[in-house]
């Protein structure tokens, strides 16, 4: 690419050179190779047309416009109209309607529900990740109307009109009685600002009004896309004098009369990242909400909820590596320093290889994870994933700010800017490891599923006995690792607690490497188990032991 700019004198001031292309108008899933292999081997070869067809699009210029303008043209809340009279909307942009529209209608968020085949919960992942790629925001509502549908079928009294509409691949922004609107998007309202992630410290109050109804009064200090049709709710709900305890209730926007139910919009919050997305403060005050499962029964109510958004955003950071690697390789090939293009040089090929291991590793970990989620899933995946779902959630997330920086750095002092994706990257991975459970929370609850659910551990051990004697450095981990496992199950709480944090990392490498042996080529695999469990392994990215086929590894991305 060049171009030229004259002076007045006629002489050229500068040329436009050495710069790589605009990574534009490609297909992003058949580039993909990591991804392809994974869902032709996890059950979802047959969703391969789909997804190159949704591939071309989100790597069009067209898509990716959208996602710069949804990032730069963030939310608007309107609390009133021009006459004081309650609005409570929040304005987006066309950008992100676009975005969202096109991720439905390929069925990014309802399509494994709607279509339980086999593999379909793998071929919705694929899905997901490819929208989530290039715009990030979007992927916050996709992902919770998925998940949703796990906590709304302990409802039966909701299928009948809610089904339906979640399921649909047709896309309406406005707030519309329900005989007008035959889709529907699920935002969740479950934090207060004095609880955060402890939901039992949450002091909105449901009282009963008659049959499943309650009347909701309280605040939520984290509402997420305060625009979706209906709202899952954790409020203290009460029946005349007797307190429920905590309860999951189900709130509509609109009602059935077409009345608007109340949900005054606070403000909205300025986030770090997921900018185009909105999330807000809300406030409850005799808000109508109908029961969903038992009264005082409202974390197990949502857990099934919470286990597919925490997939979600093991899904969602590997998307992002995926893009983190893809523009840094791209940069890498189109641009030369020293006198040779950066690929070529080993320091470069060494971080870029490293980079593409790591998103590798997590893609598989994710595509995994999902193919647990099949509706003819085994008791054996059942278990697994009650324990590999908060170990992967911990261990992913944890790795995606740090390795979108790395990647930013390939760009030097482009990808330090807006006009790059990677600085939205930056500012879009650390979402992943605070949404749905930061750190302490998910290695707490890593420790809660070996407590009540024995058979998780032991789904887990049986997962990694699949790779025993493929590589002793692999055998040694898995070794270690379920001894700790042993030894904290039944140890003193505060002894637990302390180690959870280096149990869940120790589980998560040891899947990890199990899975890149069993479906990585072997020199992606050797590299990874040296990389990451070796004795002269890194702490930083591009520190690849000795003998490493870093330019292969690249190849390959």
């Amino acid at each position: 690419m060049t171009a030229s700019a004259r002076g007045t004198g006629g002489a050229v001031t500068h040329d436009v050179v050495n710069q790589a292309p605009w990574r534009v108008d490609v297909d992003e899933y058949a580039l993909n190779t990591p991804l392809v292999e994974a869902v032709e081997t996890f059950g979802g070869g047959w969703a391969h047309e789909a997804l190159h067809e949704a591939g071309g699009l989100v790597g069009s210029a067209s898509f990716q416009a959208d996602a710069h303008l949804a990032d730069i043209h963030p939310p608007v809340a309107h609390s009133h109209d021009r006459w004081g009279r309650r609005l409570d909307e929040v304005e987006y942009d066309a950008s992100y309607h676009r975005v969202i529209g096109d991720a439905v209608a390929r069925g990014a968020h309802t399509s494994a529900w709607a279509d339980p085949r086999p593999g379909a919960a793998v071929a919705r992942a694929a899905m997901f990740m490819l929208f989530a790629q290039v715009e990030p925001g979007h992927a916050c509502p996709v992902s919770m109307t998925h998940a949703a549908v796990a906590s709304l079928q302990e409802a039966p009294w909701l299928v009948d009109e809610w089904m339906p509409r979640l399921y649909s691949r047709d896309y309406e922004p406005r707030l519309l009685p329900p005989g007008e609107k035959s889709s529907a998007l699920i935002g969740m309202a479950m934090t207060e600002k004095q609880g955060g992630s402890d939901v039992r410290a949450g002091t909105t109050l449901g009282v009963h009004a008659g049959g499943r109804e309650y009347r909701l009064t309280g605040h939520k200090w984290f509402c997420s896309a305060p625009m979706s049709d209906g709202f899952l709710v954790l409020a203290q709900t009460r029946r005349g004098s007797v307190d429920e305890g905590l309860s999951c209730l189900f709130v509509p926007r609109v009602l059935p009369d077409g009345g608007r139910n109340v949900l005054r919009i606070q403000r909205l919050k300025d986030k770090l990242g997921n900018r185009s997305n909105a999330s807000a403060e809300i406030e409850f005050d005799g808000t109508h909400g109908t029961l969903v499962g038992e009264p005082g029964r409202g974390v197990r109510g949502i857990i099934e909820m919470v286990q597919r958004t925490r997939l979600d955003c093991v899904l969602g950071t590997a998307a992002g590596m995926r893009q983190s690697v893809a523009e840094a390789v791209w940069h890498a090939r189109g641009r030369k320093a020293f006198g040779a293009l950066l690929i070529d040089q080993p320091a470069m090929t060494a971080v870029l290889a490293d980079l593409a291991l790591e998103a590798e590793a997590a893609a598989l970990t994710g595509m995994r994870l999902a193919q647990t989620f099949e509706s003819g899933a085994s008791d054996r995946d059942v278990a697994l994933r009650r324990l590999a779902t908060p170990v992967s959630k911990y261990w992913v997330c944890k790795r995606g700010p740090h390795h979108a920086y790395e990647a930013l750095e390939c760009l030097g002092g482009n990808g330090y800017t807006e006009a790059f994706p990677l600085a939205r990257r930056f500012r879009e991975q650390p979402v992943m490891a605070v949404w749905e459970g930061s750190g302490n929370v998910i290695a707490l609850d890593v420790l809660r599923a070996l407590t009540r659910d024995p058979a998780s551990g032991a789904a887990f051990a049986d997962e990694l006995a699949s790779t025993r004697g493929a590589s002793t450095l692999l055998d040694d981990h898995v070794d270690r690792s379920l001894a700790l496992l042993s030894s904290l199950a039944g140890s003193d709480p505060t002894l637990a607690q302390s180690q959870a944090r280096r149990l869940s990392e120790a589980l998560a490498l040891a899947l990890q490497a199990s899975l890149m042996v069993r479906h990585a080529p072997t020199v992606a695999a050797d590299a990874f188990l040296a990389a990451r469990l070796g004795a002269d392994r890194g702490a930083q990215y591009g520190v690849l032991p000795r003998g490493t086929d870093a330019a292969a590894i690249v190849a390959r991305h």
